[in-house]
């Protein structure tokens, strides 16, 4: 969604052209004040979300064309028929208008042709799979869905987080997502759009952040009792701050083992795990794991892979779930 005025829409009056180019401002500042810096497209700090306010002024902009006269048309009418007014022109055997008819049908027909086409330009530009062109290599980060927090494992680094991604700024992060328990909605509404994750299947997504600064990502479907907290900390970082970022936590992790994996993919929120599994080392809101193996994320992808329905006591997040017999 997109964020400037369409180019090329001319009105006769500047003070009009002034005006109907400050609708759409108006109305996305409207909805801007109902949200806080960094957790909204509306305050974009990357280029796809930045991307998604353009398009929601564009089609907001657009949509002026028939909100405008309805809004303004109604208490004209309602002002220059009103009862006593002798001015007004009187026609009871008026009844069809060749004009309004071509009117009230084509310039409806052109909206819909026009709203159609940038769905489908801006779709295939804000495809979560589209890789962000950059001179460098894109950072992996592959992400579990569990109940009710984010796994995030960075498998060029052997280090795992959760309630906490970090990421260098100006450089493109490519995610794997998959869920170890139902089906769950990621997002990061300031640096991108939301997408799917299910047990045994793969999305991807792709951003960028051009600024510095922490972003809020959630789980945006409900998924049961701790559902509000399974909130996240992205974070947009210099790349020396980055590279000590991923030493601190290779150093004050702990292993990402089956046994600690199996008391982290039992059914607790971010607080609850840092109970767990924190030290005073970590910050306050984030848990690091350490020595995570390679394929840690394909094994967890491959157990709903066998051909067979997977088992309510293999299942995190299932009330039956056993750890020690998966």
């Amino acid at each position: 969604m997109r964020g400037n005025a369409t180019p090329g829409m001319r009105l006769r009056r500047p003070g009009l052209r002034r005006g109907a180019a400050l609708l759409p401002l108006a109305a996305v500042t409207l909805l801007s004040g109902c949200v806080e810096d960094g957790t909204s497209f509306l305050t974009p700090h990357g280029p796809v979300a930045a991307l998604q306010r353009y398009h929601l002024w564009e089609v907001t902009l657009i949509s002026m064309i028939v909100v405008l006269p309805v809004l303004v048309g109604v208490p004209l009418l309602a002002w220059r028929y009103r009862y006593g007014n002798a001015k007004a022109r009187y026609t009871p055997e008026w009844d069809f208008s060749h004009t309004l008819e071509w009117v009230m049908w084509v310039v409806p027909a052109l909206i819909v042709l026009a709203l159609g086409a940038l769905l489908w330009i801006d779709t295939h530009k804000l495809d979560p799979y589209r890789p962000i062109a950059s001179a460098e290599p894109p950072l992996r980060v592959q992400v579990v869905g569990l109940d009710w927090k984010w796994l995030f494992i960075y498998p060029d680094y052997h280090i795992a987080t959760v309630g906490q991604m970090a990421f260098p700024q100006d450089r493109p992060v490519s995610m794997q997502l998959t869920t170890d328990t139902v089906m769950q909605s990621f997002t990061i509404p300031a640096l991108a759009g939301q997408i799917y994750a299910m047990p045994g299947m793969q999305t991807k997504l792709n951003f960028k952040a051009d600024k510095l600064g922490k972003f809020e990502g959630m789980n945006t479907q409900f998924t049961g009792d701790g559902f509000d907290k399974q909130h996240f900390t992205a974070v947009s970082m210099s790349k020396g701050d980055f590279d000590n970022w991923v030493k601190s936590v290779q150093d004050k992790g702990v292993a990402l083992n089956q046994a600690a994996y199996a008391k982290l993919s039992v059914s607790s929120t971010p607080a609850e795990v840092r109970a767990e599994f924190g030290t005073q080392a970590m910050p306050p809101k984030a848990v690091f794991f350490n020595n995570v193996a390679p394929g840690f994320y394909m094994g967890i992808m491959n157990r709903y892979m066998k051909g067979t329905t997977a088992k309510s006591v293999d299942q995190p997040g299932s009330v039956a779930y056993n750890a020690a017999h998966s």
